[in-house]
């Protein structure tokens, strides 16, 4: 499929949300077609050159891929972080920052301006990397998300903002109704092997919809302009993605 891809400023509490929007492109005899949508987060950096690609390639395949910038509360319009020790400290520092109930009301605002959408078909799922893939985790949180894919979730095995109690993601498992599809590295430094099998216990003991699944690669395996990228990960990743979204959206 060709793809087309514009940018919406969404409408949120807390300001003008930039969202890049990647879809499949009309022609005349699929102009009335509705198709399903995936909230598509972003690692730290927000929608880099590795993102947009990912994006577009799920576009590619029958879906709206829509890509918040997760900080935009925090930065001007249109910001990207680089992939280098600057990059990594201003979006950490973002992270520290954001208010955690903010995700929640940027998932509700997409999901609001989705429902206007006359080629949107009301089958919503998630996707993310990293920080983006504990975001996935986040939007199933919202009633509508029927399936998440969560790539690498950084912070699930402490708090995703440490200076705000009360609000983890875990703790919240009861709210989450869709499948979850979990997707790690075992060389991830970020997230070790005792806190991977205490997240997949916890999921286990909620009684979760969810599939499981652990390769030899490092973080950030998924990214493609980075020293840890594993292109024959990357293809199973991205085919298991596709084979929940198929499935269940």
């Amino acid at each position: 499929m060709l793809v087309q891809s514009h940018i919406v400023d969404v409408s949120a509490p807390t300001g003008a949300m930039r969202t890049h929007v990647h879809r499949p492109k009309e022609d005349n005899s699929k102009r009335n077609k509705k198709i399903p949508a995936v909230l598509f987060y972003s690692e730290i950096f927000q929608q880099t050159g590795p993102i947009a690609r990912a994006a577009c390639y799920l576009a590619g395949q029958g879906y709206a891929v829509i890509v918040p910038e997760v900080f935009h509360e925090l930065n001007p319009i249109g910001t990207v972080l680089g992939y280098d020790e600057a990059g990594r400290q201003k979006g950490n520092a973002d992270k520290a920052t954001k208010d955690v109930q903010g995700y929640d009301t940027d998932n509700r605002s997409m999901i609001e301006w989705l429902k206007k959408q006359t080629w949107f078909n009301g089958n919503l799922g998630a996707m993310g990397f990293c920080i983006g893939g504990h975001l996935a985790f986040r939007a199933a949180l919202q009633p509508e998300v029927l399936a998440a894919a969560c790539f690498y979730a950084t912070d699930l095995h402490t708090n995703l903002i440490p200076n705000q109690p009360n609000q983890h993601s875990m703790d919240r498992l009861a709210d989450i109704k869709g499948e979850l599809m979990m997707i790690w590295g075992k060389q991830d430094t970020y997230i070790p092997v005792v806190e991977r099998l205490m997240l997949y216990q916890r999921l286990t003991e909620a009684n979760l919809n969810f599939t499981w699944h652990e390769f030899n690669g490092q973080h950030a395996f998924m990214r493609d302009e980075d020293a840890r990228y594993d292109a024959e990960l990357a293809s199973i990743g991205n085919q298991l993605a596709l084979q929940l979204f198929s499935r269940v959206l």
